[in-house]
């Protein structure tokens, strides 16, 4: 029996009938796929992740890029290996390939949540931290570039408030016993435990430190996880996960020892990314989030 005869589906992208022009960059945003990521400890954790894929169209003549090829790319190139640097600029590779001679530049933007387990400042616990990521590849013209988008938030504890405060408390202290004999320690370390001890408190506020970094070629893991400890021990007080009294107490000593202005935060973040190796050049801008007034503090830097 003779088989019926099927026309080919149309294409209109081979359609001539537009405006001949190249394009900087054309393809998708927002596409859905899961991520592995080095969890810091030595292993793999698997996250969700939303991915921005597009490459030039070099060619006035040609209407449109083959668009599925990218997507369906992209699917498979994450699916069986941890993200790193090597493993972008081949995606990016590919991608360029996939467009049979139209593009000669790709991008990748994936934008996901970091997990890393955090212990507790003085509890035996732990638990799980997200930090906000963006990663940012191009290949033009064989030219790789890699950046990193990462926000690590803190507490911040305003130096003039913390001074006020203990102005206002010694204050509290000349009034209550200007008058009296000597006193013991331990009626001295009663009355500063005591409600009437406290006479003011300094006001502090979360806080976050939003980074953009390049990395150098030359290094092929992605310093996540070592940019999120140089810059959380570089502020002192990373926003806590799990909590009892202890942590919440040593978390208020924490705070004490590192009063900081936003131009303080600044330059302490800074100096992590000026020292690291792996970073080629960065911008980063501190944001404290005010609790004395309804505006907020903020201090870029960029190196």
């Amino acid at each position: 029996m003779d088989q019926p005869v099927t026309n080919p589906l149309p294409d209109v992208a081979d359609d001539a009938a537009f405006a001949a022009r190249t394009l900087d960059w054309v393809g998708m945003e927002r596409i859905a796929l899961p991520l592995k990521l080095a969890d810091g400890q030595g292993g793999t954790i698997q996250v969700p992740a939303w991915a921005d894929v597009s490459v030039n169209l070099g060619k006035p003549e040609v209407r449109g890029i083959h668009m599925s090829r990218l997507y369906l790319r992209v699917q498979d190139a994450f699916a069986g290996e941890a993200v790193t640097a090597a493993g972008m600029r081949r995606i990016l590779e590919d991608l360029v390939e996939s467009q049979r001679g139209l593009s000669t530049a790709a991008r990748i933007v994936l934008r996901y949540g970091h997990l890393l387990r955090r212990p507790a400042l003085q509890s035996a616990n732990s638990g799980w931290k997200n930090y906000p990521v963006e990663l940012e590849a191009k290949l033009v013209d064989v030219r790789f570039s890699l950046q990193i988008a990462l926000s690590v938030e803190y507490s911040s504890t305003c130096p003039a408030s913390a001074a006020l405060s203990r102005q206002a408390n010694a204050d509290r202290f000349l009034a209550e016993f200007s008058g009296s004999g000597p006193l013991a320690p331990a009626s001295v370390a009663e009355w500063l435990a005591s409600e009437r001890g406290m006479a003011a408190t300094p006001h502090a506020q979360r806080s976050r430190a939003d980074l953009r970094v390049t990395l150098n070629a030359a290094f092929d893991e992605l310093p996540l996880a070592d940019l999120v400890e140089g810059i959380e021990a570089a502020l002192g007080t990373p926003v806590q996960t799990a909590v009892k009294r202890e942590d919440e107490q040593a978390f208020a000593r924490l705070n004490a020892d590192n009063l900081m202005f936003c131009e303080d935060a600044a330059r302490r973040v800074a100096a992590v990314l000026a020292a690291d190796g792996r970073v080629a050049r960065f911008d980063a801008r501190v944001s404290h989030f005010e609790s004395l007034h309804a505006h907020d503090a903020v201090a870029h830097v960029s190196g």
